[in-house]
């Protein structure tokens, strides 16, 4: 099997447990990669032999624990910042309207509370849409043969190739362009539009928004100069432009500014994404306060817990194996659940945290919360420690059969084994 198919098959399994924005907004250094080879290799040095579980359902399992704790870790990791590595600390920006912009703090934690702006939007950064000839679904425009068109986008020449056979309708065609296009990953969307039961006509969107610096379309579609049959750039209008990239217009406190892009900063400090234009209002955009900021990391940490919990029992339900991962999370939770109380977090049966919004508000407030937040803060340090742990080994919770010991302070690593001990840890976006 070549490594091409390997990873596809991969990446088709992945696809079903983890939502497409995570794939390609992880990041790792490579000292971070290093770390965790080094980790696996350290394990499957020491590990005992077992007998494993090959089944369907523990490879779904497997990956499904894995993904789930990545999930967990990216939560936790999204509300730490640069200058602090507790949650509880972080300042968190806050807007009138969210349907409007969505705001992000970006800042250091020397920013002031008062660093607060209105802004009104006028219009969305957009890119640029070509809409094609609408024709009969049913005829036939083009003769069979092979057909070939060329694309300029970004300063980047392609040529994209196609056949067409006796049988193939117009409908047929506009399809087969419109999968050729969403499948390349050059930047355009397309999809086939049916503008009444009989006639269609093709839609193709550039990802990138925003104008270009020469002023020139953002991309352009021919087959004057193409490798094979022309015709159809002709035939279906594929180069008929129809709106023109443009910027999004916005103003802050009364200024008029523009953007290439629907999400960019502000003063290093915010980082704001516009959602529709204002109209005749404006949004403000500024920080929570510390009481409110404090409040809301903490129920945002216990959602992604209870989201946690409750995947992992499903996907435990579902396989009918090991419980084994429910019991150590119902320890970990209980270890704290005394502490918790104090403070309005209470323990569930099935092992979530419910909170009493009022009574962690009145705790928090009061001069002593700093030092008696600590056991929260050593939960989250063991929730990070855990979900590490399953990352790194999720075979460790299917029905395994343990065989041998090795022997202690005579092993040597074995990479090659890695895999098999990781739940299929190398794909292409990890």
């Amino acid at each position: 099997m070549t490594a091409f198919t390997l990873t596809s098959l991969l990446n088709n399994t992945f696809a079903d447990f983890v939502p497409n924005e995570h794939l390609h907004t992880e990041v790792h250094q490579k000292d971070e990669l290093r770390e965790v080879y080094n980790s696996i290799v350290q394990k499957s040095k020491d590990a005992p032999l077992y007998m494993l579980d090959r089944t369907g359902a523990a490879q779904d399992y497997a990956v499904r624990l894995k993904e789930d704790a990545r999930e967990l870790q990216k939560a936790i990791n999204s509300m730490v910042s640069d200058y602090s590595t507790s949650i509880l600390d972080q300042k968190i920006a806050s807007s009138d309207d969210e349907n409007y912009v969505l705001a992000k703090y970006i800042g250091s934690a020397e920013s002031s509370n008062d660093t607060s702006f209105n802004i009104s939007i006028e219009k969305l950064a957009s890119g640029q849409i070509n809409e094609g000839i609408s024709v009969p679904n049913n005829e036939y425009a083009l003769e069979p043969g092979a057909y070939s068109f060329d694309l300029k986008i970004n300063d980047t020449d392609y040529e994209f190739q196609f056949n067409v056979s006796s049988a193939d309708t117009n409908v047929n065609i506009l399809n087969r362009i419109s999968r050729l296009l969403d499948r390349s990953n050059v930047g355009l969307k397309s999809s086939v539009v049916n503008d009444s039961p009989d006639t269609s006509y093709i839609r193709i969107e550039g990802t990138n928004t925003g104008k270009t610096v020469n002023g020139k379309p953002a991309f352009v579609i021919s087959d004057d100069n193409t490798s094979r049959k022309s015709g159809a750039v002709a035939s279906y209008g594929l180069n008929n432009l129809t709106h023109e990239a443009s910027n999004a217009l916005f103003s802050i406190n009364g200024s008029p500014h523009q953007s290439y892009s629907n999400t960019f900063t502000v003063n290093r400090t915010f980082e704001l994404t516009l959602k529709q234009p204002t109209e005749d209002r404006t949004i403000n955009i500024g920080l929570k306060a510390d009481l409110d900021a404090m409040t809301y990391n903490i129920n945002h940490l216990a959602g992604a817990y209870n989201d946690f919990i409750k995947k992992a029992a499903e996907a435990t339900n579902n396989y009918n194996g090991s419980h084994k991962i429910m019991r150590e999370l119902n320890r970990m939770s209980l270890h704290y659940s005394r502490a918790f109380d104090s403070f309005g977090l209470n323990v569930q049966n099935d092992g979530t945290i419910a909170i009493d919004d009022e009574q962690l508000n009145k705790y928090i407030s009061g001069s002593e919360s700093e030092n008696n937040l600590d056991p929260l803060q050593e939960f989250i340090n063991s929730l990070v420690d855990k979900s590490e742990e399953i990352a790194i080994d999720p075979m460790k919770y299917t029905n395994q059969k343990l065989v041998c010991y090795k022997k202690p302070g005579v092993n040597f690593a074995n990479p090659y084994m890695t895999s098999m001990y990781t739940g299929m840890l190398f794909n292409s976006y990890c």
